[in-house]
Order: C-alpha cells, then sequence, then structure tokens
C-alpha cells in the first residue's frame, strides 16, 4: 500500500508531532527539563507512594505526558522523523480515530510494560518512542513489505514485525549512548510493549474503520 500523496490524510500525525516539539521547545528554552521530568514522566517506584486522586493521576495522565518530553535535540528529531514516516501511511490506512486510538494506547503499554519490568524503577520514563512503537508494529502488519520468505503471509508479518522492532530498539540504545545516556536506562520494555500493542491493535483498528464508514 502505497502513503498518501498529501498530508491531508495525516492530520493527527501531524498534529502530535507540532504538539511533541511545541512541548520540547517550552521545557527546554525555560530550562525546566529536570523538572518537567520528575513531574511529567512516568516513574514506576512512584505508584507504590500515592493513594486517590494522586494515584489516579499518575497513573491516567503521565504515560501520556510522559511522551511529550525528550531528553534533546538528537532524542526528539529522530523520534518525530520516525513518526512521521511511519505515521502518515498508518493513519491513511487507519484513519484519524484510528491514529488516536492507537498512540494513546501504544504509550499506556509502553508505561505498563515498563512498570512490570521495573515496579520500583525511581527513575522517569520519558520520550515518545513508546507510542511510537505502537505506530511502527501497526505499519510492519498492515503497510510493511515482508523483508523474510516463508511460506505463510502471517508468519511472514509477524517475522517482518520482530525485525522491524529489534531494529528500532536498537536505534533507541545507539541513540542513548549519543546523548550519553546508560545502557539500562533505556526503556526497552517499553519500546517492546508499545509494539506489541502496536501489531495486537493493527487489524481490529482496520476493521473498526470499515465498520464506521
Amino acid at each position: 500500500m502505497r502513503p498518501p500523496q498529501n498530508w491531508q490524510s495525516a492530520r493527527v500525525t501531524l498534529a502530535i508531532t507540532a504538539i511533541t516539539a511545541a512541548a520540547w521547545l517550552v521545557v527546554t528554552l525555560t530550562g525546566q527539563e529536570q523538572q518537567a521530568a520528575t513531574m511529567g514522566g512516568f516513574i514506576p517506584e512512584r505508584l507504590h507512594m500515592l493513594h486517590g486522586g494522586a494515584l489516579a493521576i499518575a497513573l491516567l495522565v503521565t504515560p501520556l505526558t510522559a511522551t511529550l518530553l525528550h531528553s534533546g535535540l538528537i532524542h526528539i528529531g529522530f523520534n518525530l522523523l520516525v513518526l512521521l514516516f511511519c505515521g502518515r501511511m498508518v493513519e491513511n490506512t487507519l484513519d484519524s480515530r484510528g491514529m488516536v486510538i492507537l498512540y494513546v494506547v501504544g504509550a499506556y503499554a509502553a508505561a505498563a510494560a515498563h512498570y512490570l519490568a521495573g515496579p520500583t524503577d525511581p527513575l522517569p520514563m520519558i520520550g515518545a518512542s513508546g507510542a511510537i512503537s505502537a505506530v511502527i508494529g501497526a505499519s510492519a502488519m498492515l503497510v510493511g513489505k515482508n523483508k523474510v520468505r516463508v511460506a505463510h503471509p502471517l508468519l511472514a508479518r509477524w517475522l517482518n514485525a520482530l525485525w522491524l522492532a529489534v531494529a528500532w530498539i536498537l536505534l533507541q540504545v545507539a541513540i542513548g549512548y549519543t546523548i550519553q545516556l546508560s545502557g539500562p536506562r533505556i526503556a526497552v520494555a517499553a519500546h517492546i510493549g508499545g509494539f506489541l500493542a502496536g501489531i495486537l491493535l493493527a487489524n481490529p483498528l482496520l476493521l473498526l474503520k470499515w465498520r464506521g464508514a
């Protein structure tokens, strides 16, 4: 399937990109990177210290605010470049509603996987790469070309998705070292969680689009 010829059918992708870039720019220009990461990042350890409304906010809000925070120009630049490339094609296939659901669920799936991998981790998880992983996973199932030649087409798509997941995570690790982050701070589990969400949601969201047409 070919990508759209213009960006009219990728308005959600453009909106997410613009909002994310604007949030990073405001935080960077005001010098509030550390404070923003502490307040808006997803911190597993914090969930054990909060109760009531504060816990609900941490569970419901920080997985989303974390997608707006990045550790530097290379981090956000690469993430948004991948989002624009893959999101354009995925949104053209799933429509705007499907793209919103995919991105939001991907953000929550990434946070959940990150929590399960380290429930007592005191460091904030920031970045849109978990949610973008869901977009990449969906693109592997919907618009990606099979890189692996096997007899069963569904197996070929899953193997292609696995190949993309590994490549995406390795690129994130490389970027982490480039911006002087230690390897263990790269939220590998979050990437895997988001990617699996994208793979599992691809076909249901496609069916939702056609049923609502």
